[in-house]
């Protein structure tokens, strides 16, 4: 049997067309996010995509006292943020919700403050990634109850991610820190 394409394409704000539907289009059973559970979960996966940016931002820019042991774990966030995004956004798939990854999208939605250009010292860095890692973190908390109301699944997933975040925000701020005194 000859599978038929509708002409129902979308228009954008751009006035281009989106891609085309066919009749089997969602034919899947299974559970599908609402509306306020999918933009909950694009709100993360934004915040996770600008982690992963500004990850790399900081890594190719970050000099001074403990370059190597920075910019290596830097290289562990970012593939974490990279990995976690992709898991967010598969999910999103799963619940027939469509994850929107493109730069001009992640410019404009994310919460997280911009990176500085240039140079950084490694202190700076520490801070600057500490407070992202903690912004990332905040989203997904202010999110989560909602989240888990919807999609108990999802906010599984949320819990992992939280965890491993806070994880390297303490790993990450521990660089700055010095012994508190007993």
């Amino acid at each position: 049997m000859a599978e038929t394409t509708k002409s129902t394409s979308t228009k954008t704000k751009s006035g281009s067309k989106g891609a085309k539907t066919t009749r089997r289009q969602n034919a899947e059973k299974g559970f599908t996010a609402s509306a306020e559970l999918a933009a909950n979960l694009q709100i993360v996966l934004v915040d996770l995509l600008e982690l992963a940016l500004q990850g790399k931002q900081a890594h190719w820019n970050v000099v001074g006292r403990n370059f190597r042991d920075t910019h290596r774990q830097l290289d562990e966030i970012i593939d974490d943020a990279r990995a976690f995004s992709d898991t967010v956004a598969e999910r999103m798939r799963a619940l027939h919700a469509v994850p929107d990854g493109r730069s001009d999208t992640i410019a404009s939605t994310t919460s997280l403050p911009e990176f500085p250009a240039g140079e950084v010292s490694t202190s700076d860095t520490v801070d600057l990634i500490t407070e992202r890692l903690d912004a990332v973190v905040n989203t997904m908390r202010r999110v989560h109850d909602e989240v888990d109301e919807a999609d108990p699944t999802s906010a599984d997933i949320l819990h992992a991610i939280i965890e491993r975040l806070e994880q390297f925000a303490w790993m990450v701020s521990a660089e700055n820190r010095t012994p508190s005194k007993s």
